[in-house]
């Protein structure tokens, strides 16, 4: 084997060494914004599972501080805890920030789960008013801009940061529990190409989008609307937030040279 062999082979092995399949998470800190909710709670344990320390965030109502309580009890103080924030309040993410970095020094991954919908069917214009078009866009877009904003100081620090946001398959399709859904759904995506490539190579950022999910995210969704989705799905069934939560982690564990991307998770719900 000629000199240029060996350093090659050499460096091969050291880059296997460096990036093994499927990353390790442990020791890693993985910031779960909405972990109250389903999808977030089954990615905060599945993260959890593969070594990472979780910190979840939740509403101060009194269902998402039992909701995340109840995850911190399942998962163990040593892997997960709880904090108050609002995605829709800067000023609650700052305090926040201020919250984590009294323990740590950076985080590696944030996920940005946190989100709401009302259904408003698309053809009835009035009913989708001002007031619901700006809070729908300020939870599922400009929180989650806010998030990364936020925390992009600590995902630096880290040499090696992840952003996954949950987006839809709403956001292409244009079907959703609304127009103003749909819409601010494509604005993650829009916002994941563009940040991919001004916090790159420190900041990866990726987006999921599930297809319908079986969660109780959209109000009045029941068995009969997802026996009828299912049917219509290719793979035969709608998603589950163990599904999703997959693919968030697989985002930080096998996806280390994708950044800018959607990766669709909808069993072909969109074909």
């Amino acid at each position: 084997m000629s000199e240029m062999s060996q350093l090659s082979s050499a460096q091969a092995s050291e880059g296997n060494r460096r990036i093994p399949f499927p990353r390790s998470l442990h020791g890693k800190v993985a910031l779960v914004m909405g972990g109250a909710g389903a999808i977030g709670a089954a990615t905060s344990s599945l993260l959890a599972e593969h070594g990472a320390k979780v910190i979840v965030t939740h509403l101060s109502s009194e269902r998402d501080t039992a909701a995340a309580t109840k995850l911190v009890g399942e998962l163990g103080s040593e892997r997960c805890v709880a904090l108050p924030a609002d995605v829709a309040d800067t000023a609650s993410l700052l305090l926040l920030r201020q919250a984590i970095e009294a323990n740590h020094s950076h985080i590696d991954i944030l996920v940005n789960a946190a989100g709401y919908t009302i259904p408003v069917p698309h053809a009835d214009l009035d009913a989708l008013t001002d007031e619901l078009i700006d809070a729908m866009f300020k939870v599922n877009w400009r929180g989650q801009y806010a998030a990364i904003r936020t925390f992009a100081p600590l995902l630096r620090a880290s040499g090696d940061g992840l952003v996954v946001s949950l987006s839809s398959i709403a956001a292409f399709t244009g079907i959703g529990s609304s127009i103003a859904y749909c819409a601010a759904k494509a604005g993650i995506d829009v916002m994941t190409k563009a940040l991919a490539r001004v916090l790159a190579p420190d900041i990866r950022v990726l987006a999921v989008s599930p297809g319908v999910v079986d969660t109780q995210f959209v109000p009045g969704r029941g068995n009969d609307f997802n026996t009828k989705v299912a049917a219509s799905t290719p793979l035969g069934r709608i998603g589950e937030a163990a599904d999703i939560a997959a693919a968030i982690v697989a985002c930080a564990t096998m996806l280390n040279y994708s950044t800018g991307h959607i990766i669709q998770v909808d069993g072909g719900r969109a074909l």
